[in-house]
């Protein structure tokens, strides 16, 4: 019997059979869904991240066309769920045992078409997806693609750019976070501002962090509170009070 190909509905069916109500209010408070509120609209049905993450796994083989439905869904666990599919492909699709280029440049194209559209339209969304698709993908290729995003008025767009950034990081280049950081520097939205302040952050973790204190020693003044704040959680503290006492 031929096997049945899955599909954004089924991956929505399951997500709605363990969805809990009372967690759909706390979600819906917590990422801000208010009228004027950055995530003003959007619907939860109420399951939780870990069970998000489970059911995703079960829906692996989800054809790409399918991933792009279900990112289209008014659904935020529904856009959740398939970004972590795509992650888990893209991964799959870097392995030396199962490399496949052009398999990455689509889920790339699929990816940022759906950024653009707005269906990659909160800080976790983002968060799961950017570092594991974009910044994966720019590796070793130009990275003039983020700073278009950074020019973005949508604040996803400019957050996909920083957090792309992250996977550099991890592989010890700190040039462009630091570029995308300078190109940013007035955006004084909070979530652009901790996401800022975080990237920064983790340079010193994970690179230098004579380069961190090295951009503060030449930003620091003009930099947001919240993302000096995150920027130097890490440093001693005689040092945190010298650059946001700036």
């Amino acid at each position: 019997m031929a096997q049945l190909v899955p599909t954004a509905a089924a991956v929505h069916a399951a997500l709605a059979e363990v969805a809990d109500p009372a967690d759909a209010g706390q979600l819906a408070r917590f990422f801000k869904t208010g009228p004027g509120e950055y995530g003003e609209g959007d619907v939860f049905l109420g399951v939780r991240v870990p069970v998000t993450r489970s059911i995703a796994k079960r829906f692996a083989a989800l054809p790409l066309d399918e991933i792009d439905a279900l990112l289209d869904s008014a659904v935020h666990e529904d856009r959740l769920a398939a970004l972590v599919i795509l992650n888990a492909r893209f991964a799959a699709a870097r392995k030396p045992r199962t490399l496949d280029t052009d398999g990455q440049a689509a889920m790339v194209e699929l990816y940022l078409a759906a950024v653009r559209r707005g269906r990659v339209n909160n800080w976790d969304l983002v968060d799961v997806s950017a570092e594991n698709v974009i910044g994966p993908w720019l590796l070793d290729r130009p990275r003039d693609l983020l700073f278009e995003l950074a020019r973005a008025d949508s604040l996803w767009e400019r957050r996909v750019a920083l957090l792309s950034s992250f996977a550099f990081i991890k592989a010890g280049d700190a040039s462009t976070t630091f570029e995308l950081c300078e190109q940013l520097l007035d955006d004084r939205r909070d979530l652009i501002q901790k996401a800022l302040g975080w990237m920064l952050r983790e340079v010193g973790k994970r690179v230098d962090e004579r380069l961190l204190t090295g951009f503060l020693d030449k930003h620091a003044a003009d930099m947001g509170r919240t993302a000096l704040s995150y920027a130097t959680e890490r440093l001693d503290p005689a040092l945190r009070v010298h650059y946001r006492g700036l």
